[in-house]
């Protein structure tokens, strides 16, 4: 298996209307990002993009439909067109979701969440061995933001997430803002939840802006929007995740209400300047 080896710096997801600004100069990132999904066709604007793109950055390919937790069988014909993505461009990375977003031949416009039991432990585990000898390269699975708790959970997020990278080699993705949201949702400590994560597998971080709402019972409601800054708590988290991991590949995502290129960028360099600090701490990597 390929092992994901993203540089250590910060990187922003690809947007095709960022793509003049971005082939101006040389960028100061370490990689762009790009969800698998907009690139199985095969050409057009879309691939002359990318295969710009690709011969100056390093690459992440990161899926939003294989379907990581579904109790049904994978779909064989999506794993086959991502296995042609990456055998076409080579990506440094490729991550999926602990989520499930389809049932039967119904694709569903979100991530959503599986209760924590064994029985969906050694199901996701199962297609996590069936996507890594197909790619032949390792996946990063990444935890999710939540708006639920199944009551037949028996089984701890964190306690999930490490037996999956025990069981299969899997490394893992940690998107700070999810645990800043699902955490907020839960009415839980985000601190305690990243105390006990398996930072040691931690290959890739990401960091996004998130809507601020209510419940119906007047509570603090956080939703994972991708549509505006980081903001200053999840920032805060991600030092304290620095602190004790080192330099980590750092993703900034912003899917919705896109900015202009200058911004985008401002954000992964916001990042990068906290790589940078945490470098100077002397924490290696683990």
């Amino acid at each position: 298996m390929k092992a994901s080896h993203l540089p250590l710096h910060a990187g922003t997801g690809f947007k095709p209307e960022h793509f003049a600004s971005i082939i101006e100069a040389r960028q100061p990132l370490g990689f762009f990002e790009v969800h698998a999904e907009n690139y199985m066709g095969a050409g057009g604007p879309p691939h002359a993009q990318l295969a710009k793109l690709r011969a100056d950055y390093a690459l992440s390919i990161h899926g939003v439909g294989l379907s990581i937790g579904s109790m049904q069988p994978l779909d064989r014909d999506h794993l086959a067109r991502l296995k042609l993505l990456c055998d076409r461009y080579e990506p440094e990375s490729f991550s999926e979701h602990l989520a499930w977003s389809s049932h039967d031949t119904v694709f569903l416009n979100d991530l959503l969440p599986l209760p924590y039991t064994r029985r969906t432990l050694d199901c996701v585990a199962d297609h996590i061995d069936q996507v890594q000898s197909c790619l032949k390269r390792q996946m990063l699975l990444e935890n999710p933001a939540t708006y639920v708790i199944f009551e037949e959970s028996t089984i701890e997020e964190v306690d999930f997430l490490a037996e999956l990278t025990a069981r299969t080699g899997c490394g893992l993705l940690l998107d700070v803002n999810n645990v800043f949201v699902a955490a907020t949702n839960h009415r839980l400590d985000p601190r305690a939840y990243l105390a006990r994560f398996p930072l040691d597998k931690v290959r890739e971080i990401h960091l996004s802006g998130h809507s601020e709402t209510v419940d119906d019972q007047g509570a603090p409601l956080l939703i994972d929007s991708h549509d505006t800054p980081v903001k200053d708590p999840v920032w805060a988290l991600y030092e304290e995740v620095l602190a004790r991991t080192g330099r980590r590949a750092t993703l900034i995502e912003w899917d919705n209400d896109v900015p202009d290129w200058p911004v985008l960028l401002a954000e992964a360099e916001a990042a990068e300047a906290l790589l940078a600090r945490s470098a100077q701490t002397g924490i290696r990597a683990a």
